[in-house]
């Protein structure tokens, strides 16, 4: 509800609104680096690994937003956060369980964000005065988390969905410039290497870089549970961040060579473009890019977090009376950690992001749906297969976990 004037007007959330919040929450800065894990197996076969990951995390993404449209009509309540969710269908220790990857995940990406963002941020003031940067990595980690944090904060709910487009639309615009300038450089040669044996170590960072799981309940409460709309708004959502990768990926490992492989530098996809003469074009639209799709990633997460926090409240009936300690309790860890030490969480992210997101995007949503529909007699399905579809979802999971595990211990 909105308040114009003296009346009451019903404003629903939009597909357009809740697609493009899908989209932005997925499309982080990760996509740049993505290629860096492809390169060792070639185009083909990390195409084939990118669209079958992606098929993984959509059919997780829709077992949440079924198992959240659910708990909100028996419980009869507008809204229902993750948490809640998963404490109505699996009871607290799962909830427990889910809350830890939940945060840790949460957090790690968020340090993240802040951390490269306000790198860019300071880069960007600094050119714009022309001199050297002079300031320090946590002032522009501050300066961004309190930029977008505070947008979020005095925002209404519709000016930040209409934001949030609006940022989206400048990624897709900035990512097109940067295809461009990458296109002319690739080499149909190199589209024959395939080395299906490496495929392996780019499973992780694929899951974290498609993972959108933590706003499918916003997602659901935006467009008030109506099934075709979430199902529209998730499909199509998730779809243009794959075809980005997709092609980002293509333009990448098609304009190297696969001697670079053994090579002992760090492979930079944003080199290979300045080869080819990309000159300051180049550097603008990679920041631009860079920049916005850490932002929308930004929103995407904060929501998350906003929405678990408001569960805990809820449960524990210690409502605070003001949305501050909500958001300084989302926006001053990230702060804190990334000022500290911006590295403190990136030699974790595979760990955080096999073990997070396979309890996240694969246990707990198939135990979650399991349960849900033996208790209803009659439910509304939103992925065919029956009890197939959930043992391998959880199959898989506990296999990526494992593996984790086994490469940890050097086994």
């Amino acid at each position: 509800m909105q308040v114009e004037g003296n009346k009451l007007t019903h404003q629903p959330g939009s597909v357009l609104g809740s697609t493009a919040l899908v989209a932005g929450t997925t499309v982080g800065a990760g996509i740049l680096a993505l290629p860096a894990v492809t390169l060792p197996s070639g185009v083909i076969p990390s195409t084939v690994l990118l669209i079958a990951v992606w098929l993984y995390t959509l059919v997780s993404g829709l077992l949440i937003a079924e198992v959240s449209i659910n708990t909100m009509r028996l419980a009869g309540r507008p809204s229902v956060g993750l948490l809640a969710m998963i404490e109505n269908t699996l009871g607290t220790k799962g909830a427990r369980m889910a809350g830890v990857a939940y945060m840790l995940l949460h957090y790690a990406l968020l340090v993240a964000y802040v951390t490269q963002g306000g790198e860019i941020l300071i880069s960007a003031v600094s050119h714009l005065w022309g001199g050297q940067n002079l300031l320090p990595n946590w002032v522009g980690t501050a300066g961004f988390t309190l930029l977008f944090g505070s947008i979020m904060y005095l925002g209404r709910g519709k000016f930040i969905e209409k934001l949030n487009n609006f940022l989206v639309g400048i990624v897709i615009v900035s990512f097109l410039g940067l295809l461009l300038l990458g296109v002319t450089q690739v080499q149909g040669v190199h589209f024959l290497f395939q080395n299906w044996s490496a495929l392996g170590t780019a499973v992780p960072v694929m899951l974290v870089a498609l993972f959108y799981h933590n706003i499918v309940p916003v997602v659901v409460t935006q467009l008030e549970g109506d099934s075709r709309k979430v199902r529209q708004s998730i499909i199509i959502g998730s779809a243009i961040p794959l075809v980005m990768f997709l092609a980002w990926n293509a333009v990448i490992l098609g304009s190297v060579s696969p001697e670079m492989i053994h090579s002992t530098t760090m492979f930079d996809p944003i080199q290979v473009l300045r080869a080819g003469g990309g000159g300051e074009l180049l550097g603008v639209l990679v920041s631009i890019f860079s920049e916005f799709a850490i932002a929308t990633s930004f929103i995407g997460f904060v929501y998350g977090l906003l929405d678990f926090f408001q569960d805990i409240f809820a449960k524990t009936q210690t409502k605070p009376t003001s949305r501050l300690p909500l958001y300084s309790l989302v926006l001053l860890p990230p702060i804190g950690l990334g000022a500290i030490n911006p590295g403190i969480f990136f030699t974790a992210l595979d760990f955080a992001g096999t073990f997070s997101i396979s309890i996240l995007g694969g246990i707990i949503p198939a135990l979650a749906t399991w349960k849900q529909r033996q208790q209803l007699q009659h439910t509304n399905q939103f992925v065919p297969g029956g009890k197939l579809t959930l043992i391998l979802m959880i199959g898989i999971a506990v296999v990526m976990i494992l593996k984790e595990i086994f490469a940890m211990a050097n086994f």
